[in-house]
């Protein structure tokens, strides 16, 4: 009896094309991948849990947009964003991303001011 289950999920279009480049550049699957990194996720949530430390959980919920940078620099008592994101780096959690909202403000923002330094 296997103790794998099949489950259904979705996924970006082009985050799964550039998963299948690196399956493909690494001789294996896809589904290798994502069972690797999960089980990371998951192996790394558990053992931080288990020493009580929860600097793990606070990176996840950075990693996942549910806090915002200041907070968690605050309670891991960092004094840079660069400590911040290496640490993200160190915990194998990808960094977050803006919402689009904000992303498409600030693109606006940006473009009234190019277009502001360029009139005569």
């Amino acid at each position: 009896m296997s103790n794998t289950v099949n489950f259904t999920s979705s996924i970006d279009r082009d985050l799964l094309r550039r998963a299948k480049v690196i399956a493909a550049k690494t001789d294996t699957s896809v589904n290798a991948l994502f069972n690797a990194e999960l089980r990371y996720l998951v192996e790394t949530f558990e053992a931080a849990e288990q020493a009580n430390n929860q600097n793990f959980q606070l990176l996840l919920d950075f990693s996942l947009g549910r806090s915002d940078s200041s907070s968690v620099l605050a309670a891991l008592n960092l004094e840079h964003e660069e400590d911040l994101f290496l640490l993200m780096a160190q915990a194998h959690l990808p960094m977050p991303r803006l919402p689009e909202k904000i992303t498409q403000a600030m693109v606006s923002s940006l473009t009234q001011l190019m277009q502001v330094s360029q009139q005569p």
